[in-house]
């Protein structure tokens, strides 16, 4: 999107003619529908901007629901936009915190600072981008507590506020930045903000865990967020958003439902042992945040073991029932060879199969076409180590509770 189109977009014809629009699907006859529009006397740069942003609108009900079809995005917004599930917990923590006057740095379209707004909390949205904070002005807009200001989030007059939400921008000209030093702002001048002020900042789960800040006076607590089983950020939280005693969390939301794993530091992974009848994959987030030992104690009977002692696999001889992890029951386990595997799934009638993989080297979609599947049942292949020996474990998925 640029300036033209978002001009055609914000005109009186634009915003009347894409709410008749609505959301358009990908798969939508695009040549039809741009046909009609022109021949009811619509003009080519309107048409072209309303049906840029109802695809877009479409896309985004993943992430905002409903709201989705009365916001402005644009592509890269969209894509680093927070989900609003996740977005009204960020929320809910400043407001829990008493705070009543959020900093949102580098809002981007204004998904977080929206649901800031929607608490009633005050909001500062600050945007260097100037056709990202007019789409960020829109979707603000019903919401008396919320301004956006065109500015750098350095040079950001933080004067009456009490928090602030910071989204470092980690991507340039399109391609992602690996030096934290070359983001904006940087990691280093986050972090440090984050002392003086009680912060939260917004970062890609895979971050060099080497890169967070060590124990200081100022609390600082690491939450790792999955999204019905992707991973999805990590926030890094400061001061008073921090929670006594919590270091270390893993927040999994799935289905609507919300599960957090807490500690105070890195957990002791279990120790190493025996297949069980059951394994139990952790949740992405339980180990980016190095709470599998936790999960693995936690499950009944004599609790769980880690199947190898360098795999965030966990093995029980009862159903691991927990909200942090998938559960599989074993069936077989063959060595890791894919002709004696192709023979067993014939045998079994299995043709549909999915296949994970975790510490060996191979390539799921390359062994699959040497298995050449057959047949009606389905099951689950798991390619992994025990002890050090590769092996391939038959296993049926188990309802998540």
């Amino acid at each position: 999107m640029d300036v033209a189109e978002l001009r055609a977009l914000l005109s009186t014809e634009g915003l009347r003619l894409l709410d008749e629009v609505g959301p358009i699907e990908a798969s939508a006859d695009i040549v039809r529908i741009v046909s009609r529009l022109r021949a009811a006397g619509h003009p080519g740069d309107v048409v072209a901007a309303v049906l840029g942003q109802a695809r877009l609108r479409s896309k985004a009900k993943a992430k905002f629901g409903e709201f989705a079809s009365r916001m402005l995005f644009t592509p890269d917004g969209l894509e680093q936009a927070t989900r609003l599930s996740v977005a009204s917990l960020h929320a809910g923590r400043f407001a829990g915190a008493g705070i009543d006057v959020v900093a949102d740095l580098g809002c981007g379209i204004g998904g977080d600072a929206l649901a800031m707004a929607a608490l009633d909390l005050g909001v500062l949205a600050v945007e260097r981008d100037e056709l990202t904070a007019a789409v960020a002005s829109f979707n603000l807009a019903p919401f008396e507590t919320a301004r956006v200001e065109l500015g750098d989030a350095q040079s950001a007059d933080l004067a009456g506020v009490g928090a602030v939400w910071l989204d470092p921008a980690r991507r340039s000209g399109g391609s992602r930045l690996a030096d934290p030093a070359d983001w904006s702002p940087s990691l280093d001048w986050a972090f440090e903000l984050a002392r003086t002020l009680p912060t939260g900042i917004k970062l890609g789960p895979g971050l060099d865990r080497e890169l967070l800040p060590a124990e200081t006076s100022t609390p600082i607590e690491a939450q790792w967020v999955s999204v019905d089983g992707e991973v999805v950020e990590l926030a890094v939280w400061s001061g008073v958003l921090a929670r006594p005693g919590v270091g270390r969390a893993a927040l999994v939301l799935r289905a609507g439902h919300a599960a957090e794993l807490t500690a105070p530091h890195d957990s002791p992974d279990a120790a190493a042992g025996a297949l069980g009848e059951y394994l139990l994959e952790p949740d992405g987030a339980v180990i980016r945040a190095r709470l599998i030992g936790d999960v693995a104690r936690s499950l009944a009977g004599d609790g769980g073991r880690m199947l190898d002692p360098t795999i965030a696999w966990i093995t029980s001889d009862s159903v691991p029932t927990t909200p942090f992890g998938a559960a599989f029951r074993v069936i077989e386990r063959f060595p890791l060879d894919a002709k004696t595997i192709k023979k067993e799934l014939a045998a079994r009638g299995i043709g549909s199969l999915e296949i994970k993989k975790r510490g060996v080297d191979v390539d799921p979609a390359a062994f699959r076409a040497r298995l050449a599947l057959r047949g009606d049942s389905a099951a689950t292949l798991i390619l992994t180590r025990i002890a050090g020996a590769r092996v391939a474990l038959l296993a049926e998925r188990l309802e998540t509770p």
